[in-house]
């Protein structure tokens, strides 16, 4: 049995799809754009402001589905440009007091929106 997760501090899913599943004890969050929740700005203006964002808006989801960022085990990170690697890394790190989950980084073409920075994850509790 899964079940859909909507809250009010993620942003609306721009396509046909769940921002977030529940399904028994895992949690699969569906990419996340810097799309700002609270006013629907995009901020996709420099790396730094985007990732964060992106982070926020996963936090967001998965504290609002009874999970911790560290019952994370899984992300992907989508890149318009890698050379990017360093500066997301200097963020993403700060959400996550234990062990970071395990994930790849990929340089990719287009994201939804031209936005320069995608991640999703999936969560588990213990």
């Amino acid at each position: 049995m899964k079940q859909s997760v909507n809250i009010p501090n993620a942003p609306a899913p721009i396509g046909p799809y769940s921002p977030a599943i529940i399904a028994g004890n895992q949690l699969f969050v569906s990419g996340q754009i810097p799309l700002n929740p609270l006013d629907g700005t995009f901020r996709n203006g420099n790396i730094e402001e985007a990732t964060t964002q992106v982070m926020e808006n996963l936090k967001h989801l998965v504290e609002a589905a009874g999970f911790h960022m560290n019952d994370l085990v899984k992300c992907s990170i989508f890149l318009k440009d890698l050379a990017n690697f360093t500066a997301v890394n200097e963020i993403y790190s700060g959400y996550f007091e234990e062990t970071p989950p395990a994930r790849e980084t990929v340089e990719i073409s287009r994201l939804p929106m031209d936005a320069i920075i995608e991640i999703s994850c999936i969560a588990i509790k213990a």
